[in-house]
């Protein structure tokens, strides 16, 4: 009896000191996780106020050039649902962490065509949850301003591309995951279209 008792106790300390150590290893992994996505957050917001000051203090260009990845083409704004956001060249994870990405195959604000923008669903383009046909979007580059009316909004497959194909007017596609409370890898994808219309007369 004793030596059962005793075996039994051991085995009881043993699942205590291992409850103890899974519950100190969960505790590490969540605030591992916490002060990770609190840096991605700080360094994203840093990054894009540092970037629209020097987009605004940025002088016009006349010549076109070939863009780098990761390079800034702009800012897109969205007044009625508060974005603000910059815009550099590439859809690779690491710029839309910071930032709105353009697809490289598609078309350049002001350029004949679909200028396509993806960005994320839990961070820039969270807000476009709220977007409307009618809303007012800009473009603002270093070779002008454009202005955008949001036509429709609709849901595809994460696998559908046809969204990004040409067209012979100049429109505007803005890309983000869906559902927008999804956890992980979203299977869809939101679809803002829009069309360039002309500024407002003064």
């Amino acid at each position: 009896m004793n030596t059962t008792a005793g075996v039994l106790k051991n085995r009881a300390r043993r699942d205590v000191f291992l409850l103890q150590w899974a519950s100190f290893f969960f505790l590490l992994a969540g605030v591992l996780a916490i002060a990770y996505a609190s840096f991605i957050t700080l360094y994203g917001e840093a990054y894009q106020a540092i970037e629209l000051r020097k987009i605004e203090h940025k002088p016009p260009l006349t010549d076109p050039h070939l863009l780098n990845l990761g390079e800034t083409i702009g800012e897109i704004q969205i007044p009625r649902l508060g974005v603000k956001a910059v815009i550099v060249q590439g859809d690779a994870p690491q710029l839309l962490d910071r930032a709105v990405g353009h697809l490289p195959q598609t078309a350049l604000p002001g350029e004949w065509g679909n200028v396509a923008l993806a960005g994320h669903r839990d961070r820039l383009f969270r807000p476009l949850r709220n977007i409307r046909q009618g809303d007012a979007i800009t473009l603002q580059t270093s070779h002008g301003s454009f202005q955008y009316e949001v036509q429709s909004t609709f849901v595809v497959p994460a696998t559908e591309i046809g969204v990004l194909r040409s067209s012979d007017t100049k429109q505007l596609t803005l890309i983000t995951c869906f559902p927008f409370h999804y956890i992980g890898h979203a299977p869809d994808r939101f679809i803002v279209r829009a069309r360039e219309i002309e500024p407002p007369q003064n």
